[in-house]
């Protein structure tokens, strides 16, 4: 198939999380962050969520995969690869260990300053992602996190910083990993770090709906704060909103069966993006607040700053796609946060995430047509088991597929005139999940010696994939 389509200067590349890759959670003056209070789980068990560390309870987000201390290591198989962007984020409690301090620690600022170094040393260009599911723990104990109103002024405060500190060395910045989390009740810890009385587990949050889209609010304004702080420091940055897009087909053509994939895609996919691009809350959310007794208070002042910071350009999250039906007695299946029925026309990975490749390049029209900013896919990936062989080998095959499938998608998608940026697949270097905490649930190029209960060398290995992918960026796109 002929890719050559790719545009001089696309940003291939690979995605990271803070929490779920650094390590030394208490290391260098860093606070504990909401990831680091979750223990581990797998696909059948759910994390817990503690409100102390608990003795002899694994924590998978305290050593991950000790980038802080190898990250010299990985940004050269990074270079090696052929990288020319790398998506990481900041841990928000390197910098203020609990939120609310009034200046920042020199210690996890130098950390940073010296990994965007090493990175620059390669012609890599960051990617930083400045809040990914690590709100300073501090900041929910006092406020229930983004719940108080008053996390706004923390987290501009921590964002200012970055724009100073990092100045001509970070161009391209996100405000808030997939901040539409916050619209299932997931997000209720995982995103907006609020943790409701009788909540012990991930998967069984109790959930305020009301409470949720008010924290969400907050930060729709603190994203809108950040915009006009990042762009009066330095006008040429770039920054950007981050969407965990959950592409959903109706079931059938039976007409309730649209109605609902087209609320759901409403709510859950445009809803925060329509906030923090259009700069207003979109005509659909009256009913949807209605019928849910949601009421947003909103503070003087709030609407005009969401119309003044809208974003620059647009990335989101793809791996899978569902089906929705209105027949309540359909059996639905697994997903990236949030289930559905089952697609008969697509595999499943290990965990049941449906492939669709195609979806992609649905996925990419859907987002261009409505807004027609420039775009980057920020992740995407397969999650599955690899297995070392007796000779040191991981030959994963079925990743370089899905990952092949995805770019030539990527590719029909640009060919249909949709601007992108950049492909950033997600855990380019194997680390922590965040839903289950398991390792052994990988997506990396890189293999790291490390199973679930936290037992491992930390010995990186390359993958099959690297070499694949190194040939990938090297012809950008063209050798598949």
């Amino acid at each position: 198939m002929n890719t050559t389509v790719f545009p001089d200067g696309f940003l291939w590349g690979g995605a990271t999380a803070a929490n779920q890759f650094e390590g030394a959670w208490n290391i260098d003056g860093k606070g504990p962050s909401t990831s680091d209070m979750f223990s581990g789980g797998n696909h059948t068990v759910s994390r817990r969520i503690t409100r102390a560390i608990e003795e002899g309870v694994h924590y998978p987000s305290h050593e991950a995969i000790d980038f802080y201390h190898r990250f010299k290591e990985d940004i050269a198989l990074f270079a090696e690869m052929g990288f020319k962007t790398f998506r990481f984020s900041i841990n928000w409690t390197r910098i203020f260990p609990t939120g609310m301090e009034l200046e920042p620690n020199e210690a996890g600022i130098k950390f940073y300053e010296n990994v965007i170094d090493e990175l620059r040393k390669y012609h890599i260009e960051p990617l930083v992602t400045i809040s990914h599911y690590e709100l300073p723990f501090a900041l929910t104990e006092k406020f229930n996190g983004w719940a108080g109103r008053d996390v706004i002024d923390c987290y501009t405060r921590y964002a200012e910083t970055l724009f100073k500190r990092f100045n001509g060395k970070v161009k391209y910045w996100l405000t808030f990993n997939e901040i539409n989390v916050g619209t299932v009740p997931l997000g209720n810890y995982l995103s907006l770090g609020i943790l409701n009385e009788g909540t012990t587990d991930f998967i069984n949050q109790v959930d305020d709906p009301q409470l949720r889209f008010q924290a969400l609010h907050h930060q729709f304004v603190a994203s809108a704060k950040a915009v006009q702080i990042g762009h009066d420091i330095n006008p040429n940055y770039k920054i950007g909103c981050m969407i965990a897009y959950m592409t959903t087909y109706p079931f059938t053509c039976n007409p309730d069966d649209v109605i609902l994939a087209q609320e759901h895609g409403k709510m859950h996919n445009h809803f925060c993006a329509d906030i923090q691009v259009r700069g207003k809350y979109p005509y659909y959310a009256k009913r949807y607040f209605s019928e849910h007794n949601i009421q947003v208070d909103m503070a003087e002042g709030d609407e005009q700053t969401l119309a003044q910071g809208t974003v620059d350009y647009y990335t989101f999250s793809y791996y899978m796609s569902n089906c929705v039906s209105a027949d309540p007695n359909m059996e639905t299946g697994s997903g990236n946060l949030m289930g559905g029925v089952r697609n008969p026309y697509l595999a499943a990975s290990d965990w049941g995430w449906q492939i669709d490749p195609v979806g992609l390049r649905y996925t990419l029209n859907e987002i261009y047509a409505r807004y027609e900013l420039p775009m980057m896919v920020v992740e995407n990936g397969l999650g599955a088991f690899d297995q070392v062989e007796d000779d040191g080998s991981i030959n994963d095959s079925y990743r370089i597929d899905y990952l092949r499938a995805h770019i030539e998608q990527m590719a029909e998608a640009i060919k249909d005139g949709v601007e992108l940026w950049g492909y950033t697949p997600w855990g380019c270097i194997d680390l922590v999940s965040a839903s289950t905490g398991e390792m052994e649930k990988r997506y990396g190029f890189i293999y790291v010696d490390k199973d679930n209960n936290g037992q491992g060398s930390l010995a990186r290995h390359k993958k099959s994939s690297f070499d694949w992918y190194q040939k990938v960026i090297a012809s950008n796109g063209q050798s598949l």
